[in-house]
């Protein structure tokens, strides 16, 4: 607490110790932590030849109790410090030095966090720290050994054990007879800054099981019964989310691997599909796909389940409003992975021409580069059933491309782009005139001007 009779003096109590401490003199140990980390951000390799002395100075500084400050630009200076580091061996700047003076670096500063995180009194800074340690992780992942990632991963168990005292110490602070308008702006607080800890813990999660895949599935199973509870209807969206998210890096990273978790966690995705909260659908409809694409035999019994599941979303009258539109373009893509992957256990007749009509899509814009890239793939094999019957489909599939070819850069990648024209062309060679006359024609005016001058380029 602050003593009134210094406005520049806190006294802080230590154990059964109280201590008087200059502020002015904390504001400026911050404000000179803070400096360190901008010059170590913006030189990048540049800063090598003060990593060393920097990383000796603020290491020590995480566990630095009297200002919260301080502690928050060492934790933010960690990332950056290994960063300026690999990029310096990367670059030949390093005076000779090799991967061995990162793994030193990361083998200093890696324990320091973990053991911070351990003992940070403090829920947002306790979210900095996770967050660091994702982006330390990217950096230098796969110079760790496995005690350092046993490490991280029984800190996020502790984390996850904290958060949930701490949610019910708040659910009984709410049930006291003196709870008022004051303690509830303050346990909306708690429970914002509740939400970041987790979002971090998924973006940790997500971090190792990118960086190890399958060798990270052992550790997965040990953390299973932290993460289950995360799935209940009693939890707050964004848990469900983040619950989500992992199954679904864990899918998409381990393929085959994974494939023993869809029995237990596939229900659940399925579900979820349908979730009121279109954060909760999106994810949801993103790891169907995943499941699709990787899941093979195991997942063909689910397809008729999850086409209408896919379906409701695809077809709800608010999908394309500005909140629905990531989860909708997202079970779009699905339905293209079923169609890719699942041909033979759908309607074909009925399913592909479902999907060509929800096209293009335009809200997701890296699920939009996928999308338009397989019409791209069906269209150059003559896919029989997106063509359909006497080529009927075709003015469909052109006014995609024009739109797509329209829209710059943004809807497909450049390969994309090329393949497409490229098609183009050849359907202007190879139709019937009559054909290419009414499939012309069903573009809009600016498409047919903007097409004329892209495929006479």
């Amino acid at each position: 607490m602050r003593d009134s009779t210094f406005c520049s003096m806190e006294t802080i109590t230590l154990g059964d110790k109280r201590i008087g401490i200059k502020t002015s003199v904390l504001e400026e140990k911050a404000t000179a932590c803070n400096m360190l980390c901008c010059y170590a951000d913006e030189l990048k390799e540049g800063f090598y030849p003060w990593i060393d002395q920097v990383a000796q100075t603020l290491v020590p500084l995480l566990k630095f109790y009297f200002h919260e400050e301080v502690r928050k630009a060492a934790v933010s200076a960690m990332p950056d410090l290994l960063r300026s580091a690999k990029l310096a061996v990367e670059k030949g700047i390093a005076q000779g030095r090799n991967e061995t003076y990162i793994k030193q670096l990361s083998d200093y500063i890696f324990p320091a966090l973990v053991e911070a995180l351990h003992k940070e009194p403090d829920t947002d800074i306790c979210a900095n720290m996770l967050d660091a340690l994702s982006e330390c992780l990217q950096i230098s992942g796969p110079l760790l050994d496995e005690s350092q990632v046993r490490s991280v991963v029984d800190e996020i168990k502790l984390v996850i054990t904290a958060s949930s005292d701490r949610k019910k110490e708040r659910a009984e602070r709410a049930k006291a007879e003196d709870f008022d308008a004051e303690e509830g702006e303050l346990l909306k607080e708690e429970n914002e800054q509740e939400e970041e800890v987790f979002d971090q813990v998924g973006e940790l999660l997500g971090t190792l099981i990118k960086t190890f895949k399958a060798s990270f599935l052992p550790f997965f199973d040990e953390l299973s019964s932290y993460l289950m509870p995360m799935w209940g209807k009693d939890r707050t969206a964004e848990e469900r989310r983040i619950a989500i998210c992992i199954f679904d890096d864990v899918a998409e990273q381990c393929h085959g691997a994974a494939l023993k978790y869809y029995d237990t966690y596939l229900p659940f995705l399925l579900e979820a599909c349908n979730d009121e909260n279109p954060d909760v659908r999106q994810a949801a409809v993103y790891g169907l796909g995943v499941c699709a694409e990787y899941g093979g035999s195991v997942f063909k019994p689910l397809v008729g389940e999850s086409l209408s599941r896919l379906n409701f979303v695809i077809r709800h009258p608010n999908a394309l409003q500005p909140d629905n539109v990531m989860a909708y373009d997202n079970a779009v893509s699905a339905l293209g992975k079923i169609c890719q992957f699942h041909r033979d256990s759908i309607d074909s007749a009925q399913v592909v021409p479902a999907w060509l009509s929800c096209l293009p899509i335009k809200g997701d814009i890296i699920e939009a580069k996928v999308v338009h890239d397989l019409l791209c793939s069906m269209v150059e094999s003559s896919d029989r059933e997106l063509l359909g019957p006497n080529n009927q489909y075709l003015p469909k599939i052109v006014s995609v491309f024009a739109e797509v070819l329209c829209s710059g850069n943004d809807l497909a990648s450049q390969q994309t782009f090329s393949r497409m024209v490229n098609l183009l062309r050849q359907l202007q060679q190879t139709l019937p005139p009559s054909t290419l006359a009414s499939t012309w024609s069903s573009l809009q005016p600016q498409q047919q001007l903007a097409l004329q001058s892209i495929l006479s380029s």
